[in-house]
């Protein structure tokens, strides 16, 4: 024992542990000590793929979400990328689409971050928060990208920004709650079941297309995809008439 390597020592140890603790306790009490480890270990998973990286999570390149914003802007479109975060999303829908993009966020540090990595002659980084300081100003198309789930009373946002920015389009990215067997019985167990403590909703497809008509927006494309939702809605002819009114 002593002459095995302290990495493959710690790995028999906290195997051994997890072992006893399954043995000791009840099955309920054993599933939240599994969940809350396998929480703390996704926790770190993500930090160390941010740094793998270079300062920009891998899921940017392995999940190819972007490919589905972009497929769905034209060249010198205008495009509103809400909680732009470090900017990677909106430099790929730039570069590749040929839109113009503003980025507005929320975190000064993202905005340094982002204007750091991802600069472009077609981006504008502006610090904001899109529940107050979203001014009026056109726009053809708004992306929410993992943005919606963060915030209280979605669709009348959804509505104020179509109000403010009348897009054509508004593509969006969500969390799904059906994405595996394990969040509703987390959730039944009373343990975290989101994928981040600051969601306050993580969707059914139900709750999804009901949060979309009252919005003012119709599904036009939909895709479920590694646990998500991602689709191209347009305000409705009612919304666009409240609009014009």
């Amino acid at each position: 024992m002593a002459d095995m390597p302290l990495r493959t020592r710690f790995k028999r140890s906290l195997l051994n542990f997890v072992v006893k603790t399954i043995q000791l306790l009840p099955p309920d009490k054993v599933l939240r000590f599994l969940f809350r480890l396998d929480r703390w270990l996704y926790f770190f998973q993500g930090k160390m793929a941010s740094v793998y990286g270079k300062g920009v999570h891998t899921k940017h390149r392995h999940i190819r979400y972007h490919d589905f914003f972009i497929s769905r802007i034209s060249p010198g479109e205008r495009v509103l990328d809400v909680g732009s975060n470090n900017g990677a999303v909106s430099y790929d829908v730039a570069e590749k689409a040929g839109a113009y993009v503003v980025g507005i966020e929320i975190e000064p540090a993202n905005i340094e971050l982002a204007r750091k990595l991802h600069p472009h002659p077609r981006i504008e980084y502006r610090l904001g928060d899109v529940l107050t300081d979203l001014s009026e100003e056109p726009f053809d198309v708004v992306i929410l990208s993992n943005i919606l789930e963060h915030l209280p009373e979605r669709p009348a946002l959804l509505r104020k920004i179509q109000q403010l920015t009348k897009p054509s389009r508004i593509l969006i990215r969500v969390p799904l709650f059906e994405r595996d067997w394990r969040v509703p019985l987390k959730k039944e167990l009373g343990v975290e079941w989101r994928l981040d403590p600051t969601h306050e909703i993580e969707y059914t497809l139900e709750e999804f297309a009901e949060e979309m008509e009252a919005a003012g927006l119709k599904i036009t494309h939909q895709e479920v995809r590694w646990g998500e939702i991602w689709v191209e809605t347009k305000p409705t002819d009612k919304q666009v008439k409240q609009q014009t009114d």
